[in-house]
């Protein structure tokens, strides 16, 4: 790709990451997909000091679930709060007029607090939720219903992935 040269070039520009707030949570049972996620944070925070001196501004999006059709054949989230695609693209909106380093909804931002102070509470409250919500039923080919322990605890933590 050419574009980051002709941004140099033309000393502006915005690069705008999709990022996860399972990078802030530490979402249990997406490891992998986390990962991938912090690997594009920790390459953007590196090029974004690189690019600074053109005028180039990175922003990382810590993105909640999303009510989409590619969180529907998880039928656990039927239940969980989730963003609407409209409140995502207010998001991303705001990441285009404001061009902030991050931006993370408040539920995002207590995580990423909680576990620079106090990561064992972290720890703890994501351990919970792991040992709440088991491996999927429905990859077992079992219907999933939630009791109302689970139903409050992802009502405590909306647009978390469980």
């Amino acid at each position: 790709m050419n574009i980051l040269p002709q941004m140099m070039i033309r000393r502006a520009g915005h690069i705008i990451n999709i990022s996860s707030i399972g990078v802030l949570a530490n979402a249990t049972r997406f490891s992998a997909y986390v990962a991938s996620k912090a690997a594009l944070d920790a390459f953007s925070r590196c090029l974004s000091a690189e690019v600074h001196s053109h005028k180039i501004a990175i922003t990382s999006i810590y993105m909640p679930l999303v009510r989409t059709p590619m969180i529907a054949p998880t039928k656990i989230y039927k239940y969980v709060p989730t963003l609407s695609p409209e409140q995502a693209a207010d998001l991303i909106a705001y990441a285009i007029v404001k061009r902030p380093k991050k931006v993370a909804t408040g539920l995002g931002r207590l995580a990423s607090i909680t576990y620079s102070i106090a990561p064992d509470i972290n720890n703890v409250l994501m351990s919970i939720g792991y040992n709440l919500f088991p491996s999927s039923s429905a990859s077992v080919g079992q219907p999933q219903k939630l009791n109302l322990v689970q139903k409050a605890y992802a009502r405590l933590f909306p647009g978390e992935h469980w």
